[in-house]
């Protein structure tokens, strides 16, 4: 499906576009891959390899034709995939079948990819409207950075931790990462929500982003404060535009957010927004 909609889009740029977006919708679910439930609630899609795995560690996994791990055993998860082998972040994420349903569990972050477990992220467009058109600030995320070093980022972007909102999440990241007082962060607003399944080589992501805008005064610059990122510069639009329909140089999933961002600021207009809106939909 997705590549008879991009050999649609006659202009390069647009098909450029929608590659970022297909691109984060690699995963077939199942495909291969095992339902992994807590209870009787579906939160997770493992491989067959990694089920086995987790059935020999614990005695609160059954394994038939899927992957269960007994309701009562939930507070352990942590524990069953550190001894699974799993990689930790020592940040846990909470473990939910719906967005909006109850936490049944918590896992570290690192383990998410091995249970496909849902994360949830937020993403925040720093704009500046000075005469001459929108501006927004860009990153460049640290070379130590685990995941997708060097690469260019929103102003601020952060996954939900476990007992957090999305928008306790920005605040806490817009602090951390770019100094920005809270009361200047409080004034973000949300904009847009996005969902996909990727396959990394870390595994598979099943991620929900939040999207928010928050303006910024002309008069204030950002600066790292965590290490996360190198630098912020603050670049126009237009140019923002170019890099993104020209390059992979941003990190994968913030893509998603600019396209959006380009899209309702008017950069894409007609039948070719109309486009990337389905496939940001999909």
């Amino acid at each position: 499906m997705w590549a008879h909609v991009t050999d649609m889009a006659c202009d390069p740029g647009i098909a450029k576009l929608l590659s970022h977006i297909t691109s984060c919708q690699t995963a077939c679910l199942p495909g291969e891959r095992l339902g992994f439930y807590a209870g009787s609630q579906l939160v997770g899609y493992v491989r067959p390899e990694f089920a086995a795995r987790l059935a020999a560690v614990s005695r609160n996994i059954a394994l038939i034709d899927r992957v269960v791990l007994a309701a009562s055993a939930a507070p352990a998860l942590n524990e069953i995939a550190l001894a699974a082998g799993c990689r930790v972040r020592g940040e846990d994420f909470d473990v939910r079948a719906t967005l909006d349903g109850p936490v049944l569990a918590v896992l570290d972050r690192g383990a998410l990819p091995d249970f496909g477990v849902m994360g949830v992220g937020v993403h925040v467009n720093g704009l500046v409207k000075r005469p001459d058109g929108w501006h927004l600030w860009v990153g460049k995320r640290a070379a130590d950075k685990k995941l997708d070093p060097g690469k260019l980022d929103n102003l601020v972007g952060g996954g939900v931790a476990a007992g957090y909102t999305p928008f306790e999440t920005l605040l806490k990241e817009a602090a951390e990462e770019a100094g920005l007082p809270e009361d200047l962060a409080k004034t973000a607003t949300i904009q847009a929500r996005f969902s996909y399944n990727m396959e990394r080589p870390e595994g598979l992501r099943r991620d929900v982003l939040f999207a928010y805008d928050l303006i910024l005064p002309e008069a204030f610059e950002p600066h790292p404060t965590d290490g996360e990122v190198e630098h912020f510069d603050l670049w126009p639009l237009a140019k923002v535009f170019e890099t993104v329909r020209d390059t992979d140089a941003f990190k994968f999933n913030v893509n998603l957010v600019l396209i959006d961002l380009f899209i309702r600021l008017g950069l894409v207009q007609g039948e070719d927004a109309a486009m990337l809106r389905r496939a940001l939909s999909a």
